[in-house]
């Protein structure tokens, strides 16, 4: 009986083998180059190596095969492109605007929120959530962002030693206390262990996601939760929506508790009144003007449910963390290892402080050019979302071949951001290339470490103040000297750039600090 099964499932299999690869789609498919595939089982049997195997194996791809190439997935065809050409073709297409089925992956995290809806219920989310992001509202975060650099460098004063053996862990708690405080108005403070399981979870989640990335019989997650690692993603799952749970109740009881007077004006100046920066007796911000909020707001107006609420804070909650952390460490690296230009950017932000009576601001902030140099550099080498994927809505072309509707296709944005044809000594840290003389006439779509077009990052002014506020408060509080070295760096294929194991760095304490 069980040989008989499968003797009709291989029949079956091997005729859809022969639909798929000599009807229409599949003929497009296979004009272009590729590792060498088997039949039904495609190229992905190359991938079954460990996730930073994977990534040096993929690096080798990428060049023999540049600049698209395919690859073949059981049943799916995966392109991979990187010409900015391409780039500007996908992305810069209104109509382009779906994400590829890579990203139901996520959905039994994120369900259909902002990062993996598309259509109407995109369109609508980006509208509720948009204002969230004002210029007026983000004023108002740089206190925020102020003192928890603060309290950030209080945690450095109190490490044993000037080593910090795990830059990520110990920046991540920061940029998660700095995402609850500002787009959620919840305080995390005295709530260490809590956050810690929630920062943890989120590491794992994402090495789940690598796990099934190549391993397209675990797409199916009724299949997956069948095995060990789908019950261990069932675990986390717990602790990601309890974490997020517990942030959305406590602002609701606020708003309540204030019969909703605050749920209006979110782009009120941020010169309000002091109680936009108190706390209650549960840590809730009070007329803190937060994304939360406007969800709230939503709810309330029957534009999204419950679930809808959960789904965008569990997001934004990882989005606005997670990548930001990156950012933070891999510039702290980049100026531990780069003196002179870590110096150039120490003595830009005392300028500045002293211009602004030692205090940072957003007028501050805006005039931190050569900072924002260094940032936009970090980012360029490293950007926290190396790739991206969408699904072809329709044909398109692309490097001189048609790719036809349904098709996959991944950009690879960290190999095109140091490609020697657009960019001179790629590997060199080089924060001049952000001078407005050195980028003219540089391709628009060879740096988009925020994505670009319809669904670039909604949140990449939030990011760019966080950044630059909390580098600005280290460089002018400590020497930043390298332990571990980037040219080291192991780095795992997964959802963001993470290294494979901690890192660390060394931080000097400046004693004449202005």
């Amino acid at each position: 009986m069980i040989t008989t099964i499968l003797f009709f499932l291989f029949l079956l299999a091997s005729l859809h083998y022969v639909i798929l690869h000599y009807g229409r789609f599949g003929r497009l498919i296979n004009l272009l180059p590729g590792p060498q595939a088997l039949p039904i089982i495609g190229s992905i049997y190359h991938m079954q190596v460990s996730s930073n195997d994977l990534w040096t194996l993929l690096k080798q791809i990428n060049i023999q095969y540049y600049p698209i190439y395919k690859i073949w997935s059981f049943w799916s065809a995966l392109i991979q492109i990187q010409h900015p050409d391409d780039f500007e073709t996908l992305l810069g297409n209104p109509r382009f605007t779906q994400k590829s089925f890579i990203y139901k992956l996520l959905e039994p995290w994120f369900s259909t929120g902002l990062l993996t809806s598309s259509g109407r219920k995109w369109q609508t989310r980006r509208k509720i959530l948009t204002s969230g992001f004002h210029f007026n509202v983000l004023q108002q975060f740089v206190d925020i962002f102020t003192e928890e650099g603060e309290r950030l460098i209080k945690s450095l004063k109190s490490e044993e030693g000037v080593v910090v053996k795990d830059l990520l862990q110990l920046i991540s708690e920061h940029t998660l206390n700095i995402i609850c405080e500002t787009a959620m108005g919840t305080s995390l403070k005295d709530k260490g262990e809590f956050q810690y399981k929630y920062r943890k979870a989120v590491n794992d989640m994402g090495e789940i996601f690598a796990y099934r990335l190549v391993r397209p019989w675990f797409f199916y997650n009724f299949f997956f939760n069948l095995f060990p690692q789908g019950r261990r993603q069932q675990k986390l799952l717990k602790i990601l929506h309890g974490f997020t749970q517990k942030v959305i109740q406590e602002r609701k009881e606020y708003h309540d508790q204030t019969n909703g007077q605050y749920l209006t004006d979110f782009n009120k100046s941020s010169d309000d009144n002091n109680g936009n920066i108190q706390c209650n007796d549960i840590g809730i911000r009070k007329r803190r003007l937060a994304m939360l909020d406007l969800l709230i707001a939503a709810h309330r107006n029957n534009e999204i449910n419950d679930e809808g609420i959960r789904e965008e804070v569990d997001t934004f909650m990882f989005r606005g963390h997670d990548t930001t952390a990156l950012a933070i460490c891999y510039s702290i690296m980049l100026l531990a290892e780069h003196k002179e230009i870590q110096d150039r950017a120490r003595a830009e932000v005392r300028e500045v402080l002293k211009e602004n009576g030692g205090k940072l601001n957003t007028f501050a902030l805006q005039n931190l050019f050569y900072l924002e140099r260094c940032i936009k550099e970090t980012l360029r080498l490293y950007p926290s979302v190396p790739h991206i994927s969408r699904k072809a809505e329709k044909d398109i072309k692309l490097s001189n071949y048609v790719i036809p509707v349904n098709a996959v296709i991944n950009l690879n944005i960290y190999d095109t951001q140091r490609d020697p044809r657009f960019w001179p000594n790629p590997e060199v840290f080089d924060p001049d290339r952000f001078l407005p003389e050195n980028s003219q006439g540089r391709h628009p779509y060879v740096y988009i470490p925020f994505s670009a077009g319809p669904r670039n990052c909604i949140g990449q002014r939030f990011a760019m103040l966080e950044l630059k506020t909390t580098l600005s408060l280290l460089l002018d509080n400590y020497y930043f000297e390298p332990v571990d070295y980037l040219k080291d760096l192991s780095i795992a294929v997964g959802m963001v750039l993470r290294p494979t194991h901690p890192v660390q760095t060394k931080f000097i304490p400046i004693k004449d600090t202005c």
